[in-house]
């Protein structure tokens, strides 16, 4: 079952509090997601401990119920 975008953002919220998230639905069919991610707890790590965070929080979810999710992360706006 595909997820809704207010869903990937609050569980993405909820692990990254100060995040600022934008989210695109890429196709149209709640699969197939683009994410820009701005946190202040990205700031020292490097780009795959920054998705990493992101994975982490979308925990079982990230290839199941959301297929795909493309992520650019950044550590200030």
């Amino acid at each position: 079952m595909p997820m809704k975008a207010d869903d990937i953002v609050a569980m993405i919220k909820t692990a990254l509090p100060d995040a600022q998230v934008e989210l695109t639905d890429l196709a149209g069919d709640d699969n197939h997601f683009q994410a820009h991610i701005y946190s202040e707890s990205f700031a020292g790590k490097s780009r795959i401990e920054q998705h990493k965070m992101v994975y982490t929080a979308l925990g079982d979810k990230m290839g199941g119920d959301l297929h795909a999710l493309s992520i650019k992360t950044f550590s200030s706006r």
